[in-house]
């Protein structure tokens, strides 16, 4: 298939789908339209049908009436005065005086002469009206003879029909002599008649379709008085989705447009009260769990410091350390809960800043590779941890936040999977794919769509964790904020599948200022493993 023809192919598409959309869009109003339309269609063609049909039988048997009652009165005037057995001549004669009447009609009258031949009388001449344009049951009719009873006095009657030749209607009637005498025929051309009823016929037509387009457009009128505020309506509608809940409808007038408006008004007014009530506990609540964060740090500092005193003098007690091997216990629980207590509120701060939009990258060229054996080093991972990755795989990123990421990703394999974890670096499409596999049950159906919420934990089928729940869940928002995502899975080998997708070049361009809060740690991986404990939890 040529370009061309693709071309034309999809611009045969659109149009098409622009159509149907604008038929989708106008739907209601069309069948307004329609209803309309139909309406008057049916009115003005029943009203028509009858004016028409009305009218052509007034017409008809005015002429039909008024050509009968005159071709009589000529039989019995004239042909009556005829002999019983008159000549051509005299047929000939009183034929053309019959078609002097007023109606103007041509007569044909048959008689029988004296040597018992049948004589013939035209109007018109031999070339003029003839027997052969009569139809033969008219014929019949008119020469039977009928019985005479109180009800019917003569043997003979006046018979007519209507008839077509060369598409001109014809009236022909004919009647006998009572008491003896010639057969008469009347032949009368109803073309004024016709030309009178099609004229009128093209006129109810005009009528009709005028009575139509004014329905359409009367239907078009009412569509959109009433379609309008329906319009509005919707796009109030549209505007309160997108967020700008300050969205009013004018109201006017009392039917039930107007109440419909009134009662959206009211909905818009209660749901922007309600966001603004929720907006405002929400944000009460950030700046409580931040100021909560930072008011804790001061007298974490202080308990840090013990902390690491006491673990320094833990490390050297075979040398010679006088700790109470009582006292030792509490001492160790003391220095472990301190320390998860500091990066849960490390943790903590970082989810703040998220929410409140304040997070913010430090890019800088970095090799991925590079990156990932720096995470493993400082965490003591080696040993436990297999790395499948190429040097020279670089990506614009923030160090700090894929340090983050990765040691989240590590440390949740390392504790809840089993080892080896091994780690691929991949590139796809101006992306780098980061996926981190750990060799462990892997995870439960129905765990799988909360390993990312704060604060999750799967302790009906995990061992008890001692994280907080963020970690997962701030790796993801790592990943967010650099423009990518992290996928989690499980394989059909065995063992949970966190796949990480990042941007080589992040984009829009982020601001590489932060502030200052933003420089800490940010997220420790949940578990709390540092240096050689991360090790032993492997």
């Amino acid at each position: 298939m040529t370009e061309e023809h693709q071309g034309g192919s999809r611009g045969w598409t659109a149009a098409r789908k622009g159509v149907w959309s604008w038929l989708r869009f106008t739907s209601l109003r069309l069948r307004l339209v329609l209803v309309f339309g139909l309406v008057a269609l049916t009115a003005a063609v029943s009203a028509s049908g009858i004016a028409y049909w009305l009218n052509r039988e007034a017409v008809l048997t005015r002429t039909q009436d008024a050509v009968l009652r005159d071709f009589e009165q000529e039989m019995q005037n004239r042909a009556g005065a005829l002999s019983e057995h008159p000549t051509q001549d005299e047929l000939q004669h009183t034929a053309g005086q019959m078609a002097n009447s007023s109606q103007r009609f041509g007569v044909l009258l048959v008689a029988e002469g004296a040597d018992g031949d049948t004589v013939y009388g035209s109007s018109g001449g031999l070339d003029g009206f003839a027997l052969s344009d009569v139809p033969e049951s008219l014929r019949t009719a008119v020469n039977k003879e009928q019985k005479l009873t109180s009800a019917n006095k003569h043997p003979y009657h006046l018979y007519w029909q209507r008839i077509t030749d060369d598409d001109t209607p014809y009236l022909v009637a004919g009647t006998k002599v009572i008491g003896g005498g010639p057969t008469g025929y009347m032949l009368k051309s109803l073309e004024p008649e016709a030309k009178d009823l099609n004229s009128l016929a093209w006129s109810l037509g005009i009528a009709t379709a005028l009575a139509l387009l004014g329905s359409a457009l009367l239907a078009q009128a009412l569509a959109t008085t009433v379609l309008k505020p329906v319009h509005r309506l919707g796009v109030a509608a549209r505007r309160l989705g997108e967020g700008r809940l300050d969205t009013r409808l004018r109201v006017s007038g009392t039917d039930e447009l107007a109440d419909l408006s009134r009662t959206f008004n009211s909905a818009a007014e209660n749901l922007e009260k309600r966001v603004a009530d929720m907006a405002g506990r929400e944000q009460a609540s950030r700046r409580f769990v931040a100021d909560m964060s930072h008011e804790l740090r001061t007298p974490l500092t202080a308990l840090t410091a013990v902390t690491e005193v006491l673990e320094e003098e833990l490390e050297f007690e075979g040398e010679g350390g006088s700790f109470d091997p009582m006292v030792e216990p509490a001492v160790r629980l003391v220095v472990s809960e301190t320390r998860r207590l500091n990066d849960l509120v490390e943790n903590l701060m970082e989810v703040t800043r998220f929410d409140a939009g304040t997070a913010r990258l430090v890019l800088d060229d970095v090799d991925v590779a590079d990156q990932i054996t720096a995470c493993i080093d400082a965490r003591a991972w080696l040993d436990a941890v297999d790395l499948d990755a190429e040097r020279g795989i670089h990506a614009r990123l923030d160090p700090r936040r894929l340090d983050v990421i990765l040691a989240n990703l590590i440390g949740n394999a390392l504790k809840h999977g089993g080892s080896p974890v091994r780690i691929s670096v991949t590139r796809a499409d101006d992306e780098i794919v980061i996926r981190v596999r750990d060799h462990g049950p892997g995870i439960p159906e129905d765990v799988l769509p909360h390993v990312f919420d704060r604060f999750y934990k799967a302790s009906a089928s995990r061992p008890r964790s001692e994280g907080s729940g963020l970690g997962l869940s701030i790796a993801l928002e790592n990943a967010h904020i650099h423009g990518g995502g992290i996928t989690a899975e499980n394989s059909p080998e065995g063992g949970a599948v966190f796949v990480l997708r990042l941007p080589q070049d992040p984009s829009p361009p982020t601001d590489e200022d932060a502030d200052g809060d933003d420089g800490g740690t940010g997220g420790v991986p949940d578990d709390g493993s540092r240096g050689k404990d991360a090790k032993g939890q492997g």
